[in-house]
């Protein structure tokens, strides 16, 4: 088969709707190496967006969802629950930030855990407003899409949105937007169209994904959490990006001394099974009656087990260290790069959520177009970058944690190389 085959069959049997990245068909898949349907490889810096943390077929995970296959696959937990899910929640509200108690739900996708967490803050507040973040992504059901801080492609022509979500500046230094701009946002908010005393949540990614991977500062934070405080709001983190060692920390709010009452989690929590959850306040997670919350492939039995492997592989390979490690390494070759390319205008993240930004030099416009020629360019190479943005001007860097010491140089090499063609270009 060739990749342009499979791409025209495609073409007739996918919605348009779900959009591609790449017409890379992959065949199979090792740590931070794919090899497509035509037998080429690709050194992968995007891992499923950072799902794959622990590498694709990590051994040990591979082990795990073996072993519960062997036994069953599907029982529905409302119906006949299984141990290792209740162990998992154990788990999670153990390490999930936040010195209280905590109980824990299981859904399948990071779309579902928002849709959840907000379920919560309302049946606890009894009320119904959400606020959320310009440039956020919170995932393409209808309250997911209209939390996320972005018309297109998330929004356009589906028509109305969810009532009573409410969007605020985030914080970005390169476009001039500070953490007193998005404090005034929710302020303007409270004196011109919102009662405080209606605000359900704030919901907020503590490094913005889709949006750009822009890092919340510590005082915004740290504002959010005194404000919820104040007015009785549930404070929600949207970690389904920034969760499983990805910045340096099992969860990224662990950096900001304040814990959120409601954590959403996904994507790196079953290292490529579809599994999600929810973990906070007990009190709050308790609100919903029975049957409220949950789904039928709630906690699939192969997603829990391969999410206690992560969770061990996480820890036994110490990965919140190595993502601080290849991180730093990271940073400091764009910066070499940066020393020769104008259009760089600035390098961020945590951890391994690391981010470079791309502006014309002349206009200091964002520049989504050279952006795209650098992803191309490291594509034709054997690199897969992904790009994100509400200008579409960000590369951002996704490779697994566990990706061996040369596959990471070689993907630098490559990514300097792309750079230099795009400039040619």
């Amino acid at each position: 088969m060739l990749n342009a085959e499979v791409a025209r069959r495609r073409d007739d049997a996918i919605s348009r709707g779900v959009g591609m990245m790449t017409q890379i068909y992959a065949d199979r898949a090792l740590n931070a190496e794919v090899w497509d349907i035509e037998g080429n490889r690709y050194i992968d810096f995007a891992a499923g967006i950072a799902v794959v943390n622990t590498g694709h077929c990590h051994p040990r995970v591979m082990a795990a969802v073996t072993e519960q296959l062997g036994r069953f696959t599907h029982t529905c937990h409302q119906v006949m629950p299984y141990e290792n899910y209740i162990r998992l929640a154990e788990r999670l509200n153990e390490k999930v930030p936040g010195d209280f108690a905590k109980k824990t739900i299981f859904v399948t996708t990071g779309a579902e855990a928002c849709e959840n967490a907000v379920k919560i803050a309302r049946i606890a507040t009894g009320r119904n407003a959400v606020i959320a973040f310009g440039g956020g992504f919170h995932g393409r059901t209808f309250m997911g899409m209209s939390l996320t801080g972005k018309v297109e492609p998330y929004k356009k022509g589906f028509g109305a949105m969810m009532p009573d979500v409410f969007h605020v500046p985030f914080p970005m230094a390169p476009h001039g937007i500070s953490t007193k701009d998005a404090m005034a946002g929710i302020e303007k908010l409270f004196k011109s169209d919102l009662d405080p005393t209606r605000v359900a949540a704030i919901v907020f990614e503590p490094v913005q994904g889709e949006g750009g991977f822009y890092p919340a500062p510590a005082d915004l934070v740290k504002a959010i959490r005194t404000l919820c405080d104040k007015h009785g709001i549930v404070m929600i983190a949207d970690e389904v990006q920034t969760g499983f060692a990805r910045t340096g920390h099992l969860f990224a709010m662990e950096a900001y001394g304040v814990a959120a009452d409601l954590t959403t989690m996904a994507k790196g929590l079953a290292g490529g099974l579809p599994l999600a959850a929810v973990t906070g306040r007990a009190e709050l997670m308790d609100a919903a009656n029975p049957g409220g919350l949950g789904g039928t492939y709630a906690g699939n039995p192969l997603g829990i087990a391969a999410a206690h492997a992560v969770l061990d592989v996480i820890e036994d390979e110490d990965l919140c260290a190595r993502a601080n490690e290849l991180g730093s390494r990271l940073k400091q070759r764009l910066e070499a790069i940066r020393a020769t390319t104008p259009e760089i205008i600035d390098i961020r993240g945590p951890g391994f959520m690391v981010a470079v930004e791309f502006a014309n030099p002349g206009t200091q416009e964002p520049d989504a177009g050279f952006t795209g020629r650098v992803r191309a360019e490291a594509q034709k190479r054997g690199l897969i970058l992904l790009t994100c943005g509400v200008y579409g001007n960000v590369v951002r860097f996704l490779a697994p944690i566990t990706i061996p010491d040369a596959h990471f140089a070689e993907g630098l090499d490559i990514l300097e190389a792309s750079i230099a063609a795009a400039r040619s270009a």
